[in-house]
């Protein structure tokens, strides 16, 4: 862990201060009721945010996820967390036959709306399905779907933030994802493992501060364990088949450790 990736977090960490604090001030003004409620000013925040950092965190890793997305996403897709629905330029609209945008924040709606759109993905012609529900909400992701499971499950930089991540991810691929040949894909930031234990601290001791600034984003997840470590109800792997890998020009102390994965089920 060095000074300069120590430097980078704080600088990213300043940034989302600059462009969600005015969010904050604007929708206060206007509403001094949402004071008192937190939650709903973390999300103002986040999608003040989010029209800046999005479309650069989006295209610094365009090869990457085109690598991941675009030959395996399939049929019916899910996206967790879809954020202004940067996932859907990543879908071959010939193999991809409904977009289903999953985002708990309705302020990034309309950018969904408008993105999904430009890629071929409309809910006037049922191509395009947005849910406002969280992750660990399968009951209702499932009531939304006529209790048909998935063919696809896409996760970009979203495991990070979600509640009980442990139970959601099992739910996802136990409840959500369509049995015999439905595919989990993830891009995640995880937690270092034992070969980087001083990055691995620093991705502890900063996520109190980084999880207030970015929404509830933790960096010290261990996402890809979890994912490749899920069991169903028989106590046996729910996976046919799993890869994971990393990105070529990153370095083994970043913080922002990213893993990419794809995992098929039985």
């Amino acid at each position: 862990m060095g000074f300069r990736d120590l430097l980078d977090t704080f600088a990213t960490i300043y940034a989302g201060l600059k462009y969600g604090l005015p969010a904050v001030f604007r929708a206060v003004v206007a509403s001094p009721a949402l004071l008192l409620d937190p939650a709903a000013l973390s999300r103002v925040s986040m999608a003040g945010i989010w029209v800046f950092f999005g479309p650069g965190g989006d295209g610094g890793r365009r090869a990457e996820k085109t690598q991941l997305i675009t030959p395996n996403a399939r049929g019916v897709v899910l996206d967790l967390g879809a954020g202004h629905g940067h996932t859907v330029n990543y879908l071959d609209r010939n193999l991809v036959t409904k977009y289903i945008a999953l985002e708990p924040n309705t302020l990034m709606h309309s950018y969904i709306r408008a993105m999904a759109a430009a890629a071929g993905y409309t809910e006037s012609d049922g191509t395009l399905l947005i849910l406002s529900c969280g992750a660990e909400d399968t009951p209702s992701i499932l009531s939304s779907l006529n209790g048909k499971p998935v063919d696809t499950v896409v996760s970009v930089l979203t495991f990070c933030t979600i509640p009980f991540p442990q139970q959601t991810i099992r739910s996802i691929v136990l409840d959500l994802l369509a049995s015999n040949g439905g595919e989990l894909l993830f891009f995640e930031h995880v937690q270092h493992g034992r070969d980087q234990p001083n990055a691995a601290w620093w991705q502890g001791a900063l996520t109190p501060l980084w999880k207030r600034v970015f929404d509830g984003c933790c960096l010290n997840r261990p996402t890809h364990t979890w994912v490749k470590d899920v069991v169903g109800d028989d106590g046996q792997t729910p996976w046919r088949q799993g890869e994971m890998w990393g990105v070529g020009n990153e370095s083994e102390s970043d913080l922002f450790w990213i893993r990419m994965g794809r995992f098929v089920k039985k």
